[in-house]
């Protein structure tokens, strides 16, 4: 996203500030102030807001605050005694308070930059927005998402045609959006918008097919139905959008977009119950829901793979952030879903995707994990997910080429919250081929746009960094490691068992030790 404001144009992503044609120089901290008040504009922001959002919470001193704040405020041709655009309230914080223009590419006018979402495909290619829930009743919104869900899934299925994820279509949730923007930030043709009122055991679902490039309207229709007739309805409005952008797209593969993963409704209820639960940041509280609502709908149909693939993801949470648990139980049920998943036959790349990477990532089985990605790239092939997964594996493997998967991944979810994730998957294949400073640029990126405290993250970034020379950030990265987990040290310091190229084993472990971690 990108800000403009006076002369001044401010790019998020790209972390630059332009006056007109010029770049103005700006310290990173005062850069990530900058950011957070305009972001924040419509409210104050107090001292303790601007800690947490740029130190992460750590001990700063006001000076330090004041320095950060006056640098951002002299890039702007501001200062504390005009505060034209910046303005202290004292005792409460900090507001921007300049008129503010959120712009998106080259048409907004001569002060955008270039654009910088993802590059069109060469495919014809389509974002579904969330639908809008008119029932009244907040607690009907998951079957809204739901019926999106199964959309998107339905039109991945299309190798003609590029789908964006679910993941970056719904961070426009809630918004009024214009569809123009959202075309040039996601790289689509088309945008797929609607709304569904359920109301008793009755569902209506609207729709309307709109061109990214001329907010033309394409299509639009109205499906009534009951509710138990929730397939034949979801499959009339694929058909139909499929029937739109025709003949673009392969029309034999009309078929493959109409199968069904259950007849059960009440199965298919209390899945997308429980998906909420397990989107990041999730907690203890909600992993466990969500675990109860997919264990319900398997219950329900024990055929309906995407809840053994729920079931799978709520047990990488636990496993992830140590919550409570019993290891070599939730070892042995990930090995009961995945045989299950293997007798069922099914094709669905979120289930295959899950549960391939656990049963590497859990227990290690390389080799079992990789065939379950693979099958889900081959079933659905504009599946975010299963690239970056793959990545992962071929990454942690030491192969030198695993760099196309990331990038795949990221163009099909340009908005993903998972995205920090491909950077540093991306980040590492470039160090495994020898690409230095272009692994440790997106170790920067990454860094920027992960959640604190992702240690993980932070270990393999401080191997990007050492590898491409700038030891300076290393060791910055390894004294934020050892904040957090100040017990580490060189005599309990193991490279993850998940890395299995012997040698990238050993350049993490020298990497930490030139960073400086201690004995």
């Amino acid at each position: 996203m990108r800000y403009q404001f006076e002369d001044f144009v401010l790019d998020a992503d790209r972390r630059e500030l332009h006056r007109g044609s010029e770049t103005v120089a700006i310290a990173p901290q005062a850069f990530d102030l900058l950011v957070f008040l305009i972001r924040n504009r419509e409210r104050v922001a107090s001292k303790d807001d601007l800690i947490a959002a740029i130190w992460g919470r750590r001990v700063v001193t006001d000076a330090a605050l004041a320095t950060r704040l006056n640098a951002a405020r002299a890039a702007i041709d501001d200062s504390g005694d005009e505060q034209r655009l910046i303005k202290t309230l004292q005792r409460k914080g900090f507001r921007f308070v300049g008129a503010v223009k959120e712009i998106g590419g080259a048409d907004d006018g001569p002060a955008a930059l270039p654009a910088t979402p993802a590059i069109p495909s060469d495919r014809p290619s389509i974002a579904v927005l969330p639908f809008e829930n008119l029932s009244g009743d907040s607690d009907q919104d998951y079957f809204a998402d739901g019926l999106v869900e199964d959309i998107t899934t339905a039109l991945s299925r299309f190798r003609a045609l590029f789908v964006i994820a679910r993941q970056s279509s719904f961070t426009y949730r809630g918004k009024a959006v214009d569809v123009r923007q959202v075309g040039r930030e996601l790289g689509v043709r088309y945008v797929l918008e609607g709304s569904v009122r359920k109301s008793g055991t009755r569902l209506r679902i609207t729709g309307q097919l709109i061109d990214a490039a001329t907010a033309a309207h394409l299509w639009a229709d109205r499906f009534d139905g009951a509710l138990k007739d929730i397939f034949e309805l979801q499959d009339s409005v694929t058909q139909q959008v499929i029937g739109a952008i025709a003949p673009e797209l392969d029309r034999a593969e009309v078929g493959r977009a109409s199968r069904r993963v259950t007849g059960n409704i009440d199965a298919v209820t209390a899945f997308y119950r429980g998906l909420p639960y397990v989107e990041f940041p999730t907690t203890a509280a909600n992993n466990e829901a969500a675990m109860s609502h997919f264990r319900q709908a398997v219950a329900l149909d024990p055929a309906f793979a995407p809840a053994l693939g729920g079931i799978v993801s709520c047990l990488a949470w636990r496993r992830a952030n140590k919550w409570p648990g019993d290891l070599a139980e939730d070892n042995a049920e990930l090995s009961g879903l995945a045989e299950r998943v293997r007798q069922l036959g099914t094709d669905d790349a979120f289930t295959l995707s899950v549960m391939g990477f656990n049963l590497f990532w859990m227990l290690l089985d390389y080799d079992a994990g990789f065939e379950m990605i693979e099958q889900a790239v081959r079933s659905n092939p504009n599946y975010a997910r299963a690239y970056n997964l793959r990545g992962l594996l071929r990454t942690w493997n030491g192969e030198p080429d695993a760099a196309a998967d990331f990038e795949q991944a990221m163009r099909l979810s340009p908005r993903d919250p998972f995205k920090y994730n491909a950077m540093m998957g991306l980040a590492l294949a470039h160090h495994n081929a020898g690409r230095h400073a272009a692994a440790a640029e997106w170790a920067d990126r990454s860094l920027r746009a992960f959640p604190p405290s992702f240690f993980v993250g932070m270990t393999q970034a401080i191997l990007c960094y050492v590898g491409a020379g700038r030891l300076q950030d290393a060791r910055s990265v390894m004294a934020e490691c050892l904040r957090i987990n100040p017990a580490w040290s060189r005599s309990n310091s193991l490279a993850p068992p998940w890395v299995r190229s012997p040698r990238l084993r050993s350049e993490l472990m020298e990497a930490f030790v030139t960073a400086g971690l201690p004995d």
